[in-house]
């Protein structure tokens, strides 16, 4: 029988005390730092020891992130039919043997774009699985008093990660090579599998007769549930639009640091750390800030606020100047942080938890679904118009995604309705 996880139900109890919650948090924490580290390992094997021109590197992106959009509603059924927590285990360890692929395989001289391909493909179809059950988790594990805390220390980790993650990934490149980094990708995800099998779980009640419904069914019913409630369709339109531009910017990054503004593979780690420390600070101050703005102004003045600042990225220069976009970069960090821990925690507060698998689900279908999309974009666009152009329209196109909540009811709210 499929278990659930225990949830500290007493209000108001700290998540300092929630032994189920630290856990998925440590396992998370280092997740976060083994993913970043292989975001910057990726490109960079591409690049440097492939020789992948910029329209192929871009094609790492779309792989990592087309499963998105062909997996994403499939995996919200699976996620509310089957024990989660075993499910992100497997997808865990599935992970981990995947990339511990690539140091055997450029060690036995058969390494090459399409294996890289494959890998990230296959990576990314888990990934999917592991996200979906992995979003449905908390509100398992924590009163709905404490989501928006606990949303925004596991964004902080995120954050965190962005911090740590590239300069380590920076430093092990220099170290041993691009390649062999991704040993210490898999052990983070490992490390993840084991904090999660140590998770506390209860019997869950038997389902009650005739609830289980046809798969074709059960696809729709995550869509029908936000096509119900028209603020999950603003956050649905602002999320899908800045993820588009985003991962159209994130495809041609690396390169453009590389080969616009000269940065070696260190520097490349140390100015995507740098720029994570926005993100880290808004992560700790989510939950004040919050309280301090109005759980719904902070989700359009976040969007909105900082977007003149992501203007410094396509204007970075070699040298110093890459502290410019260091700067846009940590704006941008800051703002998806503040943005995402109000926007998911009204999304967990507000749908039934028999639901929240496919909503989840469907979410990630649009919004990560258009995510390969963008990265096609941010490739053509750099073999058209040049690196630093591509980023200007790139940057440009997320600043405009914050029209969906800023021309929204949300201008004339404070707060969400306590749930």
């Amino acid at each position: 029988m499929p278990q659930q996880l225990t949830q500290d139900r007493t209000t108001g109890t700290s998540l300092w005390r929630s032994r189920n919650f630290l856990l998925l948090w440590s396992g998370q924490t280092v997740s976060e730092v083994g993913t970043r580290i292989s975001g910057v390992a990726v490109p960079l094997l591409a690049a440097d020891v492939l020789d992948a021109t910029v329209f192929q590197i871009s094609l790492l992106t779309v792989l990592a992130w087309l499963p998105y959009l062909i997996f994403s509603l499939p995996a919200g059924v699976l996620a509310d039919r089957v024990d989660q927590r075993r499910l992100m285990i497997g997808c865990d360890l599935g992970r981990a043997v995947l990339l511990a692929s690539v140091p055997v395989v450029a060690l036995a001289g058969h390494l090459n774009l399409a294996f890289l391909y494959a890998v990230v493909g296959l990576s990314g179809v888990l990934t999917v699985a592991f996200t979906v059950a992995y979003r449905s988790t908390l509100p398992r594990l924590v009163p709905a008093d404490r989501l928006v805390d606990g949303n925004a220390k596991l964004v902080t980790s995120q954050q965190g990660a962005e911090l740590a993650g590239p300069t380590v990934s920076g430093v092990l490149i220099g170290l041993v090579g691009a390649a062999r980094t991704f040993v210490t990708t898999g052990l983070a995800f490992v490390v993840s599998a084991v904090t999660l099998l140590l998770i506390r779980t209860a019997p869950e009640s038997a389902p009650a007769a005739g609830g289980r419904v046809t798969l074709r069914a059960a696809l729709g019913e995550g869509l029908g549930f936000i096509r119900r409630e028209p603020i999950l369709v603003k956050l649905l339109g602002t999320t899908s639009a800045a993820n588009f531009f985003v991962m159209a910017a994130s495809s041609i990054e690396v390169p453009f640091l590389r080969r616009e503004l000269h940065a070696a593979p260190v520097v490349v780690g140390l100015v995507f750390s740098a720029g994570a420390v926005g993100g880290v600070v808004a992560g700790a101050l989510a939950a004040r800030v919050a309280r301090r703005l109005g759980t719904a102004r902070v989700i359009w003045v976040a969007m909105a606020a900082p977007g003149p600042l992501y203007l410094l990225i396509p204007l970075a220069r070699p040298g110093w100047g890459v502290l410019l976009f260091a700067a846009g970069y940590a704006a941008f960090s800051a703002n998806t942080v503040l943005f995402n821990v109000a926007a998911v925690s009204y999304r967990q507060r507000v749908t039934p938890a028999g639901l929240l698998g496919r909503v989840n689900a469907a979410f990630l279908w649009i919004c990560y679904g258009v995510i390969p999309l963008g990265a096609l974009l941010g490739g053509a666009l750099a073999s058209h118009l040049g690196l630093r152009t591509a980023l200007l329209v790139c940057v440009l196109g997320m600043w405009s995604a914050a029209l969906f909540v800023v021309c929204s009811p949300l201008r004339r709210m404070r707060d969400f309705a306590a749930g």
